[in-house]
């Protein structure tokens, strides 16, 4: 016998996954450059030259013994020292390289957090859109996952419903900004909003309500947008980061859970994410990438890129009847399906190549998500067909 639920699992992957693997086959038939796969948020900026200077210089000058081998299972202490250092200089935190513990990227951490504080009956706020993983990653640890309705005149929190919900098996709150898939940022009202909302049901309830932030998309944001830094609102706030994004490392995997310093029972807090990180197997995140981040902590890869894409594709889809979502920051347009049937919608864009992701998964029905996290060039070649697609739903002539 199996587990049923990791066979369901393993046997169908993501809705992102299975289009993403459907872009490479079919590019196979018909060459890549004939696929516009919009499916899957994977960084074509490169990564910034000091990346490659320093795993270089790592190389060349590191025992190469320690260099590969094993660190501390939360990750080495230097690393940790410098990355608490640097969130310390850019957001006025108190952290130590003990509030730190180094991940495989933010899925992992968002699996530590929620085994870290999940009791059977436990349930996890988050809100549409959402990644699809969240599901994964909550029911994993035992959890439930509740999920709050968008609110589509602006994407912000329904902060009504949310107060609605909030019950006392309500363990934690996933929040995700800039968000994928819609690229909005919170408001800093709205975040202010939701923690007053947590703090007054921590009181009701008479126990912590753990806010856990996903934040891989902090520093791609738009027209000089400010993302609130939740560690600084709400003192029981986990924050989850991974280098994928704006440092273009997707396939390194390294990332990190920061554990606020005035968490309540902060100690026994950090311990229980150790111990998570052991019950999960995440222990000892990929040691020359620890090093290579540590020495790139505050660099970008050219980050230009994406709000250029931003603006040719929203200004062009727009201009061909298409209601996009205006994103603030990430690499991802949420856009209205031109029918009610986002998998519908699917599947007819694919007769023009077109890959784009069903809102269904991500809690919004009748939306697809577009990342245009690719080469300029592939939008440009991709406007026609997408003209096209709205021709034939009579949009435009």
């Amino acid at each position: 016998m199996i587990s049923q639920k990791m066979y369901e699992l393993g046997s169908k992957r993501s809705v992102i996954r299975e289009i993403f693997e459907y872009a490479k086959k079919r590019g196979a038939e018909i060459g890549p450059e004939n696929v516009y796969d919009f499916s899957i948020g994977n960084p074509n900026v490169p990564a910034p030259e000091k990346v490659k200077e320093t795993i270089v210089k790592l190389l060349d000058t590191c025992d190469p013994v320690a260099l590969h081998g094993y660190t501390s299972a939360q990750g080495d202490f230097g690393v940790r020292d410098t990355i608490a250092k640097s969130i310390n200089r850019r957001f006025g935190t108190n952290l130590t390289a003990d509030h730190l513990y180094m991940t495989v990227g933010a899925a992992a951490s968002i699996s530590i957090c929620c085994k870290a504080v999940a009791l059977p009956g436990d349930e996890f706020i988050t809100f549409a859109p959402f990644f699809t993983e969240y599901r994964v990653f909550v029911e994993a640890a035992g959890g439930k996952l509740i999920v709050i309705p968008v609110r589509e005149e602006d994407f912000q929190i329904d902060l009504a419903a949310f107060e609605a919900r909030i019950n006392e098996n309500t363990k934690g709150v996933i929040i995700n900004s800039p968000n994928n898939p819609s690229g909005v940022v919170y408001s800093e009202q709205t975040i202010i909003e939701v923690c007053d909302i947590l703090r007054k049901k921590e009181a009701e309830y008479g126990h912590p309500i753990y806010m856990i932030a996903d934040e891989p998309y902090r520093e791609i944001v738009y027209d000089g947008i400010k993302v609130p830094y939740i560690m600084n609102y709400y003192k029981n706030t986990f924050v989850c980061y991974s280098y994928s994004k704006a440092l273009s490392l997707p396939g390194e995997r390294i990332g990190y859970v920061a554990v606020s310093n005035e968490m309540e029972e902060e100690k026994a807090i950090y311990a229980a994410v150790c111990g998570a990180g052991r019950a999960l197997g995440y222990v000892c995140a990929p040691s020359l990438f620890q090093r290579v981040v540590a020495e790139c902590v505050e660099e970008t890869a050219d980050l230009s890129v994406y709000k250029r894409n931003r603006e040719l594709l929203s200004g062009k889809l727009t201009e061909y009847g298409y209601h996009c979502v205006r994103p603030d920051g990430a690499f991802y347009l949420f856009v209205k399906a031109l029918e009610p049937d986002a998998y519908a919608f699917y599947e007819k864009a694919k007769k023009y190549e077109l890959l784009l992701v069903p809102g269904d998964d991500f809690g919004c029905p009748g939306y697809v998500r577009i990342a245009y996290c690719v080469k300029t060039s592939q939008i440009e070649a991709a406007l026609p067909a997408f003209r096209k697609l709205a021709q034939e739903y009579g949009v435009i002539e």
